[in-house]
């Protein structure tokens, strides 16, 4: 299988929807949903928080655009709008991209939760009391198993 970072598949922006002087916007290529689509600055920058802020309004900028030419073809009953940072938080290709998920009522048996999914052992909330208590006694545990980050 072809290495999405030799050469960066981002840097050579291919099938774009929309573009304005910093960003572009393409449909995904692996769709989790009917519209799936991600923006990405056209510099090379593997993380988020190392954009500047012209780059994150820019990007944000057509997040807005896309969101409503999506309504317009889709008309989705929600999105999921999310960055994955650093082989740990999901992310494959190492050049920044927001993906722009459109929802649809029945697409996922419990939807509540929404971006909580990625980590399933913490999707449900807790009620309050006790089981708020026990839920984050349990996050370090979950996260670190040597307990670091408490």
């Amino acid at each position: 299988m072809r290495d999405p970072n030799k050469p960066c598949l981002f840097c050579t922006p291919r099938s774009v929807t929309r573009r304005n002087a910093l960003a572009y916007c393409a449909r995904d290529s692996f769709p989790v949903s009917p519209g799936h689509s991600l923006v990405m600055p056209f510099r090379h920058c593997a993380s988020f928080f190392d954009l500047t802020p012209e780059e994150v309004a820019a990007c944000m900028a057509l997040v807005g655009h896309e969101r409503q030419a999506l309504d317009d073809e889709f008309m989705p009953d929600g999105y999921n709008v999310g960055v994955n940072v650093g082989p740990a938080g999901g992310q494959s290709v190492l050049h920044v991209h927001v993906h722009l998920i459109p929802r649809y009522v029945g697409d996922h048996p419990r939807p509540q939760g929404g971006i909580r999914q990625v980590l399933p052992l913490m999707a449900d909330y807790p009620r309050g009391g006790a089981a708020a208590d026990e839920a984050e006694a349990a996050l370090v545990p979950a996260w670190r198993p040597d307990g670091r980050g408490r």
